[in-house]
């Protein structure tokens, strides 16, 4: 399974944003890497603030380049505004539901879970962590697993959240994805548009 293996912290200081998860490096360096990161940054072009925007998408839902254009142009053939479809299907992916729901305490450990066989979607195992979500999909916890240390330890210590657009029964260990979000309800930091002005050059 491809998947981006690079150094996490140095990614989110070059955004200024703990994208991977919690980062202590981070909030004891909160400047840009290198030498020069505490100097004062040269204005950025057009398309250096459109690529930044892409790599920011990309490495906060942990896609690789292609994927993420494939994704891009499903999202643009669909009807509808395309930033706002990318990032409706970006929530949908199966390793980013898991992680909405609280299984994991971050969007990796979610793609460990679901690529490790521990979730099921609509009662079948499902490894696959790009699997694309539907509205009314069930997305839990294998029965072999509900026992899973890093499973109870993630929904023991989250910080309880409600995403109108998930439903969560804590007895039985599954959820519900109810519908696609609406762009005001992702927290998200990202500048959809663009992406969209960077793929239409």
């Amino acid at each position: 399974m491809a998947r981006y293996t690079g150094p996490a912290t140095k990614i989110s200081r070059k955004f200024g944003e703990a994208l991977f998860g919690p980062d202590k490096a981070l909030q004891k360096k909160n400047y840009p890497p290198g030498q020069h990161g505490r100097g004062r940054r040269r204005k950025q072009s057009e398309y250096a603030l459109q690529l930044q925007a892409k790599q920011k998408a990309k490495y906060t839902y942990g896609l690789l380049e292609k994927q993420f254009a494939n994704l891009f142009d499903k999202a643009h053939r669909k009807q509808g505004i395309t930033g706002e479809n990318l990032l409706k299907f970006l929530e949908g992916r199966l390793d980013n539901v898991v992680y909405r729901l609280g299984l994991a305490p971050t969007r990796r450990g979610a793609r460990q879970l679901v690529s490790h066989k521990h979730i099921v979607v609509n009662g079948h195992v499902v490894n696959i962590p790009s699997f694309a979500v539907k509205p009314g999909d069930q997305v839990g916890v294998r029965e072999q697993s509900k026992s899973l240390e890093s499973i109870t330890n993630s929904l023991s210590t989250r910080v309880t959240k409600k995403y109108p657009w998930l439903e969560w029964d804590g007895k039985d260990m599954v959820g519900k994805f109810l519908t696609y979000p609406e762009r005001a309800q992702i927290a998200e930091n990202i500048q959809e548009q663009l992406i969209v002005e960077l793929y239409s050059k």
